[in-house]
C-alpha cells in the first residue's frame, strides 16, 4: 500500500512546489520590487545605486579604500622630505601592499575597482620612492670615492 502511495505523493508534492518555485522565479532575480518595470530601474538615482551596490556606501568595500587613500596623500607629502630622510624598508611595505592587493583585488568577490586604484597608487609612490632613495645612495657613493682615492693616494 505505501510503495503504491509513494509516486503518487512524490508527483503531487513536486507539482505543488514546482509552481510555488514558478510564481516567485520570475522576480527573484530582479533588482526593483515587483510590478516596476526597466523604467524604473533606469530611473533610480546614482546614489540610490550606489547605496545598494555590493560595493557601496554602506559597506566597507566602500570605505576601506577611502580611507586608505590617507596612505597614498602621505606618501606623495614624503616627496618634499630629503631623500636621505625616507625609510627603505617603510617604502618597500607600501610598495608590496599595493601590488599584492591590487591583484588581490581582482580575485575577490565582489571585485573592489575602487579598492584597486588605492592599492595601484600606493605602489606607485612606493617605487618612486624607493627610485627616490636609491638614486640619493648611488649619488652619495659617487661623491665619496674620490674622497677616498685622494685620501689613498698621499
Amino acid at each position: 500500500m505505501f510503495r503504491a502511495a509513494r509516486p503518487i505523493f512524490n508527483q503531487t508534492s513536486r507539482a505543488a512546489f514546482r509552481s510555488q518555485f514558478a510564481r516567485t522565479s520570475g522576480r527573484r532575480f530582479q533588482s526593483t520590487a515587483a510590478g516596476e518595470g526597466p523604467s524604473a530601474q533606469q530611473q533610480q538615482t546614482w546614489f540610490k545605486r550606489m547605496w545598494e551596490s555590493p560595493v557601496g556606501f554602506k559597506t566597507v568595500h566602500f570605505w576601506a579604500p577611502v580611507m586608505k587613500w590617507a596612505l597614498v596623500l602621505a606618501g606623495i607629502g614624503d616627496f618634499a622630505r630629503p631623500a636621505e630622510n625616507l625609510s627603505v624598508t617603510q617604502n618597500a611595505a607600501l610598495t608590496a601592499t599595493g601590488a599584492i592587493w591590487t591583484r588581490w583585488c581582482f580575485v575577490i568577490t565582489p571585485q573592489n575597482y575602487l579598492l584597486a586604484a588605492v592599492n595601484f597608487f600606493l605602489g606607485c609612490v612606493g617605487v618612486a620612492q624607493l627610485t627616490r632613495i636609491a638614486l640619493y645612495n648611488a649619488s652619495q657613493k659617487k661623491l665619496a670615492e674620490p674622497v677616498e682615492k685622494e685620501v689613498v693616494k698621499s
